[in-house]
């Protein structure tokens, strides 16, 4: 009987730690056996250097119980690392553009489906959703903990639709749920419409974006900073790494730089 109170004693005692070691973020040792995960495309693993997954999401709090949307995925990169590592215990849905509303919105969620069809040990239980681009909806208001972005705000503010996505990353997410934003960083001070179809942005208007959508910016991060980029290219953004737009033209300076300066931003989604 003694044998029998002493155990489930320790259960009880127990089962707090246990609940907050599976809410917990993820570990370095997590992180690293999905980043040299075989499933993932070499091409994208060979990219880890400029990117930085591992500290980016840790960056973010991903937590493994979260469930976490993805906003335009596009060819996959991000969702090789965030579906494997939200499987067991969390939840992984990727948010693309409707089929419908252009041919290459269409080829990429097909695309992005045969990708999660042919590995169904990873990707089995990640979910795609499709959203309006001009009146975008992710979900039902308050279900997500995290909403995630790599690199599209700038196309938002070229078509114009960033307000109405910023709102709708609001209403999906719960009350103390995280906004992670990476995208390419202009100058400071840069004027809008001298740089809104160059691929990058300044931090003071993503950061105007979230906050007017009523965030607060939680952090900041220079993980993805390149100090060699200097934004001033033919081709805007494109012009660098993995683009390389300009083809053979000047292509050793270009790769010489590398990937472009990203600001790394963290809002979060006030309790009520």
């Amino acid at each position: 009987m003694k044998t029998t109170l002493a155990a489930l004693s320790l259960t009880a005692l127990l089962a707090p730690v246990l609940s907050q070691a599976a809410d917990a973020n993820f570990t370095a040792q997590q992180y690293q056996s999905v980043l040299a995960g075989s499933w993932r495309d070499p091409a994208n693993s060979a990219r880890d250097g400029y990117r930085h997954p591992q500290q980016t999401l840790a960056f973010f709090g991903l937590g493994a119980k979260q469930t976490v949307i993805e906003i335009t995925p596009g060819g996959g990169w991000y969702s090789e690392v965030l579906a494997p590592l939200l499987k067991d215990h969390g939840h992984y849905i990727a948010a693309v553009q409707a089929a419908s509303s252009s041919a290459y919105a269409r080829t990429s969620e097909e695309n992005l489906k045969k990708k999660f069809a042919a590995d169904p040990v990873r990707y089995g239980k990640a979910e795609v959703v499709e959203f309006d681009p001009k009146a975008p909806v992710f979900g039902k208001p308050a279900s997500a903990d995290a909403v995630l972005t790599f690199r599209n705000v700038h196309n938002w503010v070229a078509a114009d639709t960033a307000a109405k996505t910023f709102s709708a990353f609001y209403t999906v997410l719960k009350p103390g749920g995280v906004l992670g934003v990476e995208d390419h960083r202009a100058k400071e001070g840069a004027d809008l419409d001298a740089i809104k179809d160059s691929g990058y942005l300044t931090t003071a208007q993503v950061v105007k974006l979230a906050t007017d959508a009523g965030f607060k910016l939680a952090g900041q991060s220079e993980i993805n900073a390149n100090p060699k980029d200097t934004k001033d290219y033919p081709a805007g953004v494109w012009t660098l790494p993995p683009t390389l737009k300009l083809g053979e033209q000047d292509k050793a300076k270009y790769v010489a730089i590398g990937e472009s300066d990203r600001m790394t931003l963290r809002f979060v989604k006030p309790a009520k």
